[in-house]
């Protein structure tokens, strides 16, 4: 898978704090409990059927733009589709629309975000009996209360690496109420990825103007993928909350996708929450030992200079030649084989969302599955329907029903609340 193969193959970025040797997290997975059973037989604890579940950051529109299906519809592959989501107990998504990296060379970063953007709401609008989208807090719960689910539209890829803030105001327009600040794995003209050059050490004064206007449309600004100096920074700036959707924690894997204690505490400082990934590389020890590549030095710029990299660059290819490269590798799912040394069980999934707890509260704690953007999944996960696997293994950590809940999905309804409503 294209997107694991680059974040495989990142050079590590140095974070404050050395990393601690988990050994809980690599113990044998527990006896399984007894759940009622659904009508597709899988089981689910009353506990998750009666919860607000909500996943943070859920890959769509990817399959259904470049291969012209249908959400709605059933898949016989990936992780994700509608029939699924309901399967598994989801009262409402971040609906991550993306633009990989593909389409910066080009410059068709901008163009690709406006028809993924369009085709979301498209196919909301077609699956309207199951599905709509969900501008705040209450409307999420407005929609729940039809027995549908909420989309929240949150965008992963830079909307323009230039920054133009008028293109920000024209997809908040659109319904668009969440943004990943970096360029997935890139640098932009505003922020530092924690996969890529350091070009601000952090963000810079274009940087704080979006953060400032995200902040006055009422957006969640979503701090993933960005550097540590980044994350720090921009709790610092903002008056609201930030969220940091899907990843991991670097002490307990040091990858450069994985958050800092140190960053995780201060987003949870301003109220902010922090989405756990449910892939391997992120979160399982072993596995990242095993796919680990060779440590290398990470390159730095001087501080302000501008970005070669983001200069426009000529190219051959046309958008849809490369549309047609990326429709060969959706869905954007892990394809490989795990060893069983190396292949984590969902309980081991749990004890990270423990250290989680322990570190910032159970406030703050959230799932990002990244559902169709290449996890490596636990054993006991195939698909978005067995969503209740999580609630299960909360459990038999001994957590109560109110923390579980919050977990699973009240304490993303918090934040959205808080930067949509201000309330």
């Amino acid at each position: 898978m294209i997107r694991r193969d680059v974040i495989k193959s990142l050079t590590l970025l140095p974070i404050a704090g050395s990393v601690l040797p988990i050994q809980s997290l690599l113990a044998a997975p527990e006896a399984r409990n007894k759940f009622p059973l659904t009508a597709q037989n899988k089981p689910m604890p009353a506990l998750h059927r009666e919860a607000f579940v909500m996943d943070g950051h859920t890959h769509v529109m990817t399959r259904e733009l470049l291969m012209k299906t249908d959400i709605g519809q059933r898949y016989t592959d990936g992780t994700v589709d509608l029939p699924r989501a309901k399967e598994g107990g989801l009262d409402a998504m971040f609906f991550s629309v993306y633009t990989p990296e593909s389409y910066y060379p080009g410059r068709f970063e901008t163009k690709n975000t406006f028809r993924v953007v369009n085709l979301a709401l498209d196919q909301i609008k077609k699956n309207n009996s199951v599905i709509e989208l969900a501008l705040t807090a209450s409307d999420i719960e407005r929609i729940n209360k039809k027995g549908k689910i909420a989309a929240f539209l949150d965008l992963e890829g830079a909307y323009d690496l230039s920054g133009d803030i008028n293109l920000l105001r024209a997809l908040h327009r659109l319904g668009l109420r969440s943004m990943q600040f970096t360029a997935h794995n890139t640098s932009n003209a505003f922020v530092d990825s924690c996969s890529d050059i350091s070009y601000w050490g952090g963000i810079n004064d274009l940087g704080k103007k979006i953060i400032a206007e995200m902040n006055r449309l009422g957006m969640v600004i979503n701090i993933a993928h960005a550097s540590n100096d980044a994350i720090l920074q921009t709790v610092e700036a903002s008056k609201h909350p930030v969220i940091y959707s899907h990843g991991g924690f670097y002490n307990i894997v040091d990858h450069p996708r994985c958050i800092s204690d140190e960053a995780a505490k201060a987003v949870a400082s301003k109220g902010g929450v922090i989405g756990l990934h449910f892939g391997s590389l992120f979160n399982n020890p072993k596995y990242w030992a095993w796919q680990k590549p060779p440590a290398s030095t990470k390159r730095t710029v001087p501080y302000g200079t501008t970005p070669a990299s983001l200069v426009p660059r000529s190219t051959n290819e046309t958008i849809e030649d490369i549309d047609k490269r990326l429709a060969q590798r959706v869905p954007l799912t892990f394809r490989g084989t795990i060893p069983d040394e190396y292949w984590m069980h969902v309980d081991q999934l749990a004890k990270v969302i423990d250290y989680g707890v322990k570190t910032v509260g159970e406030d703050h704690i959230a799932l990002g599955s990244d559902f169709d953007g290449g996890p490596e999944l636990p054993r006991e996960i195939q698909d978005i329907s067995d969503y209740p696997q999580i609630t299960m293994a909360m459990q038999r950590l001994g957590y109560s029903d109110q923390r579980i809940k919050k977990i699973l999905g009240l304490n993303w309804l918090r934040v959205i609340r808080r930067v949509t409503e201000g309330k």
